[in-house]
């Protein structure tokens, strides 16, 4: 069966777009690899800047060798205007002009393709996929929760999810809980779920068209 190698900030993120996948794929039993943070939390906890690291390493270069893809997934609110001068991305253009979320995204993907090597990255491009929420991965579950603007928006994510939460599930996920992400994320999992919500998010809506865009085809013979 195909394998999908996973880059992500943290663990709970790894939940989410796992889920994705599943349901994308309409098939619970993808091999995912967790590359960057490993299973184990306590060596590894994660951590946006480990994700850069990673894709400079001798280890992300091998990872194609055993992976048919590598899915790297990050918020640009750590990114965006940063005072991390490896990392920043601006968020205005040289007018003083916003950039839509969609200029963001291709900012963000300009920024990784320096930090993985331009002929790397050009030449392994259609193996990767960008997982570039904006401004953060919460934002993408909003419309499991929401019909109103609110399911599309883009920035403070985590509060307005946590209203949802804590009237429907009676908790919120401030404190990164795995089994909290776990229970909302599930929802994608279904693909009638997911196909009928992506679109009501800019930043899901991209990584699910980068996904279509591969042309990814996961048969029944590939479980021999």
């Amino acid at each position: 069966m195909i394998k999908f190698g996973l880059i992500t900030e943290r663990h709970t993120d790894q939940i989410v777009i796992k889920s994705i996948l599943a349901g994308y794929f309409n098939r619970s039993d993808l091999v995912i690899r967790p590359l960057q943070p490993e299973i184990d939390k306590d060596k590894n906890p994660g951590g946006w800047t480990l994700v850069f690291d990673y894709c400079r390493s001798k280890k992300f270069r091998e990872s194609f060798q055993s992976n048919e893809y590598i899915i790297i997934q990050i918020d640009t609110d750590v990114l965006v205007d940063s005072e991390n001068s490896n990392y920043n991305v601006p968020s205005r253009d040289e007018n003083g002009n916003k950039f839509t979320i969609q200029q963001l995204i291709e900012k963000v993907i300009d920024k990784f393709r320096d930090v993985i090597g331009e002929e790397f990255y050009d030449k392994y491009q259609q193996r990767i996929v960008l997982a570039i929420s904006v401004d953060s991965i919460e934002c993408w579950l909003l419309p499991l929760y929401y019909t109103d603007n609110r399911k599309s928006k883009s920035q403070k994510c985590l509060d307005t999810l946590n209203q949802a939460l804590s009237k429907k599930h009676n908790f919120t996920i401030d404190a990164k809980k795995s089994e909290y992400y776990r229970e909302i994320a599930k929802q994608y999992g279904k693909h009638k779920v997911l196909m009928k919500h992506y679109q009501d998010n800019p930043s899901l809506k991209v990584f699910i068209e980068e996904i279509e865009s591969r042309n990814i085809q996961i048969f029944e013979e590939d479980d021999w």
